[in-house]
């Protein structure tokens, strides 16, 4: 089931993410997260920004949240999705479910325009669901990272939030 993050998931949400860092290629991330570095994470996400995970058998095994995209001005109406899951839970749809509630959040939230996510171009899985939810291939980054011995590639996709009107919240 998909609720809202609570400070008690930061375990577990930080176990997910630091397995990512340890073994996959979502992030690139080279070392792990300490709870003190993911309790300042949290803040942010917990404000303005959404963040829901999935809890199964009382415990959150994935999650989804958005994060400012940019730090110029020009960008705040743009935000960047991010998703992740146990790898144990895996090709299951939670990920679906997660990426289709933080789209429904934001398309709830006048200040957000446009969400992106930038996918590692190996995450095939990835690259198939997003295009499957509605976004739109950006372009690619040849070559933008280096982890386990290789160089990746990014893929960015996005979305932009329908709206009968245009709120001008991203105005200062």
């Amino acid at each position: 089931m998909i609720r809202l993050a609570r400070r008690e998931d930061l375990e577990a949400l930080l176990e997910i993410y630091n397995d990512e860092v340890l073994y996959g290629t979502a992030t690139f991330d080279l070392e792990k997260k300490t709870i003190r570095e993911w309790e300042a994470w949290y803040a942010l996400h917990t404000g303005n920004y959404a963040l829901r995970v999935w809890e199964e058998d009382g415990r959150a095994v994935g999650y989804a949240t958005l994060s400012p995209y940019r730090e110029k001005e020009a960008y705040l109406g743009t935000v960047e999705l991010s998703v992740y899951v146990h790898r144990k839970y895996q090709g299951r749809g939670i990920g679906t479910e997660l990426i289709k509630e933080i789209l429904r959040i934001a398309r709830e939230n006048p200040a957000v325009h446009t969400v992106v996510s930038v996918i590692t171009g190996s995450n095939d899985r990835s690259l198939k669901l997003h295009e499957q939810l509605g976004f739109s291939y950006c372009g690619k980054v040849k070559e933008a990272g280096y982890k386990f011995g290789t160089y990746l590639d990014i893929d960015t996709y996005q979305i932009l939030v329908p709206r009968t009107e245009d709120s001008g919240i991203r105005k200062k």
